[in-house]
């Protein structure tokens, strides 16, 4: 047995779970979430509960309950508390400015980069130089928050670019003159 996926998911008491059809809806205060589920795992909800079982033993299938697992309680993560990620764009001159549901950034490029946010994704700009996006499903959170980073990577010389909050750059020497 997969030991992520024998772990029961907690079930929050103003969150509402559905499975019909294999089609698992998790419904919350911050929004509703759907998926569809794999037929090699199957769910059982009960008293508060939710446990994901494998439909026959083999490894395929310990994988997937994992998998499952792990995607439920993120969903029910979502829809209670969400999710946020937070950006730092860095250099002289970068910046980035929010404009209705687009992050106009200015970091290098003879024009200005435009980013439309996708649908479910809210951004906030501090400083402009701090973005923050928060949204209920943590694939599209991460998949902006990477997209976002791939407009300007930073570099390793002086660590210009836009780099994810807690990341660390690592730092290359420069060249040194001889005399």
């Amino acid at each position: 047995m997969s030991r992520v996926g024998k772990e029961p998911v907690p079930i929050p008491d103003k969150t509402k779970v559905t499975y019909l059809n294999r089609s698992l809806t998790v419904e919350g205060e911050k929004g509703k979430l759907s998926q569809s589920i794999h037929p090699a795992v199957d769910l059982k909800i009960e008293d508060g509960v939710m446990n994901v079982t494998m439909v026959t033993a083999d490894r395929r299938s310990r994988a997937l309950q994992g998998l499952t697992r792990s995607l439920i309680a993120n969903m029910i993560t979502g829809v209670t508390q969400g999710f946020e990620r937070n950006l730092a764009v860095n250099g002289i001159g970068y910046r980035a400015e929010l404009s209705g549901e687009k992050i106009i950034f200015n970091v290098g490029y003879s024009n200005p980069v435009t980013y439309d946010l996708p649908k479910g994704i809210t951004a906030t700009v501090a400083k402009n130089n701090n973005i923050k996006l928060i949204g209920i499903d943590k694939q599209k959170v991460g998949l902006a928050a990477a997209a976002i980073r791939r407009i300007r990577p930073p570099e390793p010389y002086k660590g210009k670019g836009i780099k994810y909050a807690e990341e660390h750059i690592r730092r290359k020497a420069g060249k040194t003159g001889t005399k």
